[in-house]
């Protein structure tokens, strides 16, 4: 409880949105500046070595703490977490990494381009999971977002004792949740495809995936997709983003198994969705009930990158569902 009055008061001082308490109304601006310099968290800026790649990630809170995996989306990094990360970060522990070729992560070239280094979602897996056993955690909050999903189910599959619970935030797993965007994708001829994919990279789309479907674009700051832009623009960086578009069918192949896991296990499972969402669309959030029908569903007036728009209610959505988890477990 303590921990969730705290993201309560840390989601009013980032976001300005508090409680309807008296409390809080009379609360003076000398507490209220009080109030927010004691509820920010140290976040730290850390790389580490993974077989030879380094892997840059974020970290903030007590590593007591229930553990929150923060797994980020196409074509994004950690960068989009840095809100949600102040919101949860001094009450749990929260980690959030920069896939191989990602963000500040290093990125070996790719074999589409004659490297070394094959960009495939197995891969991705294989580094989180290697990061996620180098810095010693055994059971983990997996939050999917986007790409995120294929990562954490990939990761739940193979460790499903380390994973404490789900938390679903516009991370698809259901044919349901296919939306327009990548059905007129498959509804291309073959040889259309490829530049279909690499119209994907550009600004327009980027800022597309922010803004389509957004119920209040004055809250979607335009840091994101500008931030996102100048990291596809790096050298090498469109051949990995193309080679895991072209291996994203193996994700849809997958859908039956993750689907499975979720009936087997039953993991503590809430879903946040943007529900207006273009690329994975309402119904795959509603779709998780089928196999988890103890599922915590919130849906948001929102587009794909919903904590955009919906930090504060996301934050305490999250807080509130750990607590709960965590206090089952007692």
């Amino acid at each position: 409880m303590k921990k969730l009055t705290l993201a309560f008061a840390l989601a009013a001082a980032l976001f300005g949105c508090a409680p309807a308490t008296s409390s809080v109304e009379t609360t003076t601006a000398a507490e209220a500046s009080a109030a927010e310099t004691e509820a920010l968290p140290e976040v730290s800026y850390r790389h580490a070595d993974i077989d030879g790649l380094d892997l840059f990630y974020r970290e903030a809170g007590p590593k007591d703490a229930p553990t929150i995996l923060l797994l980020h989306g196409f074509p994004s990094s950690s960068h989009q977490y840095r809100r949600l990360i102040d919101a949860l970060g001094r009450d749990y522990h929260v980690i959030a990494p920069d896939y191989p070729g990602f963000g500040f992560s290093a990125a070996p070239e790719s074999t589409l381009r004659g490297g070394s280094y094959a960009y495939t979602f197995d891969h991705l897996t294989d580094a989180i999971e290697k990061l996620v056993s180098q810095l010693g955690q055994r059971r983990v909050y997996i939050y999917m977002f986007d790409f995120g999903a294929p990562v954490g189910f990939r990761l739940a599959l193979r460790h499903p004792d380390w994973v404490a619970g789900i938390i679903s935030q516009n991370g698809n797993a259901y044919m349901d949740g296919i939306g327009p965007l990548l059905r007129a994708e498959w509804s291309l001829p073959a040889e259309k495809i490829p530049e279909a994919r690499r119209k994907m990279l550009s600004l327009e789309a980027t800022k597309m995936q922010y803004l389509a479907g957004a119920s209040h674009e004055e809250r979607v700051s335009p840091d994101g997709w500008m931030f996102d832009q100048l990291m596809i623009e790096r050298p090498g960086r469109d051949a990995v983003l193309l080679s895991l578009m072209e291996d994203y069918h193996t994700n849809i192949e997958a859908y039956p198994s993750w689907q499975k896991w979720l009936r087997e296990h039953e993991p503590p499972t809430l879903v946040v969705w943007g529900k207006n969402d273009p690329i994975f669309v309402e119904a795959g959030a509603k779709a998780y009930l089928r196999d988890v029908p103890d599922a915590e569903l919130h849906l948001l007036d929102g587009a794909h990158f919903a904590v955009e728009e919906h930090a504060p209610e996301i934050a305490t959505l999250v807080a509130r569902f750990v607590d709960k988890a965590e206090s089952k477990r007692r």
